[in-house]
């Protein structure tokens, strides 16, 4: 008899735990099912007067909308639905709809399942004296460089470097770019075509003075003790403004200047690299990487949460290559949109028409390629349209 009871309750155990694990995988009512840090939802649309493009704009935005009320009801309030991927899509009747993968984050942090490029230019010194020749001469490349490096180890951006170039002929007047003779197209979105970047950082090293030591105030003892450490303790003041420019119009998208004061040992010795060991050790290094690190944080904060951008490389016979690939973390299967260039004219400025929705079929290292949805006018997309992910803003 004990041993009946004991079997008895094992069963009940078991079939309370098969319960609830199918409890689980099914999700609620409304097809949510949450696992990790993402969502699956459907979202569905009415399709009025055959406007197949619009109702599936509209399905995605009611998915969207499926997904943040899981949220709330789960009370998940820390988290947001930061980017989406259309995984499956149908339709019926006269409705369109379609099965979306919603990436999850807090609201500290706003991650995107692709990389985004950014080039980094070279950042000038607006007062070229300030600098002097026994001191490192690594600054003008060096920090964007590190910028960029730090920008790529959150695995969100991949880094182009291009700091041997500057944008501004008067750093003084940046961030306004003067523009040459007879070249009407944007330098930012010229720069941005040249190496396939969604993004321009560029800057300006706009204060690295030391103060004169030349003239001591007062007399007596407290005076000669200042003039005897003068050339040992000083004060210096550094001031970098930073940049980031939209690679597909050229806007000027993030602009913030960064101050530090350095007390002691001002000197920056040459051969040392901005980022090394040896940099970091002294006072002005120290400042300056410290700088660094800031504006990372900021441009990732700001700019993890953009949708992906990237162009069309080739077009034609319904195979359209664009310039991202598994580095990019584009799969096969993924669904991009594409949009005109031509509104823009030469500047790059804005997006057109949407020519369709493009699906991934092919992925190599640095490129991909997809065929259009039934929907796409044939001939319609050419080289530099523009690429997008489905990506809340």
């Amino acid at each position: 008899m004990p041993y009946k009871n004991l079997l008895t309750v094992l069963l009940i155990a078991l079939l309370a735990a098969c319960s609830s694990g199918n409890s689980k995988r099914g999700g609620d009512e409304n097809g949510v099912a949450v696992s990790g840090q993402q969502v699956s939802v459907q979202g569905s649309a009415p399709i009025v007067g055959g406007g197949i493009e619009a109702a599936r704009r509209a399905a995605i935005d009611d998915a969207v909308h499926q997904a943040s009320m899981q949220l709330k009801r789960n009370n998940h309030s820390a988290m947001l639905v930061s980017d989406i991927k259309v995984v499956d899509e149908w339709q019926d009747a006269d409705l369109y709809h379609v099965q979306v993968l919603a990436v999850l984050s807090d609201k500290q942090r706003c991650g995107s399942p692709y990389r985004k490029k950014i080039v980094a230019t070279g950042f000038p010194v607006m007062n070229a004296d300030q600098i002097s020749g026994s001191e490192s001469q690594d600054l003008y490349s060096g920090i964007p460089r590190e910028i960029n490096n730090q920008l790529m180890e959150t695995g969100d951006f991949i880094g182009r470097n291009l700091t041997n170039t500057s944008l501004y002929s008067r750093p003084d007047m940046a961030p306004e770019i003067r523009f040459a003779e007879g070249t009407p197209e944007s330098v930012i979105v010229n720069i941005a075509k040249q190496q396939n970047a969604q993004f321009v950082l560029s800057g300006v090293i706009r204060d690295f003075r030391v103060e004169s030591t030349e003239y001591v105030r007062g007399s007596g003892a407290l005076a000669d003790l200042k003039s005897m450490v003068r050339d040992f303790v000083a004060r210096r003041s550094v001031g970098i403004d930073v940049f980031v420019y939209d690679g597909f119009s050229g806007a000027l998208l993030f602009q913030h200047r960064y101050t530090d004061s350095i007390l002691g040992d001002v000197s920056l010795p040459s051969g040392y690299t901005v980022g090394s060991e040896r940099f970091n050790s002294t006072s002005a290094g120290h400042a300056i990487s410290e700088i660094i690190q800031q504006a990372s944080e900021d441009i990732h904060k700001l700019f993890g949460c953009y949708p992906f951008t990237t162009r069309v490389i080739q077009a034609g016979n319904n195979r359209i290559v664009i310039a991202a690939g598994a580095q990019d973390k584009i799969r096969v299967g993924d669904k991009l949109m594409i949009y005109s260039a031509s509104a823009g004219g030469t500047s790059g400025a804005g997006l057109g028409e949407s020519q369709g929705i493009l699906t991934i079929t092919d992925v190599s290292a640095a490129t991909a390629a997809g065929t259009l949805d039934s929907s796409a006018v044939a001939g319609a997309v050419r080289p530099g349209d523009w690429v997008k992910s489905f990506a809340t803003p």
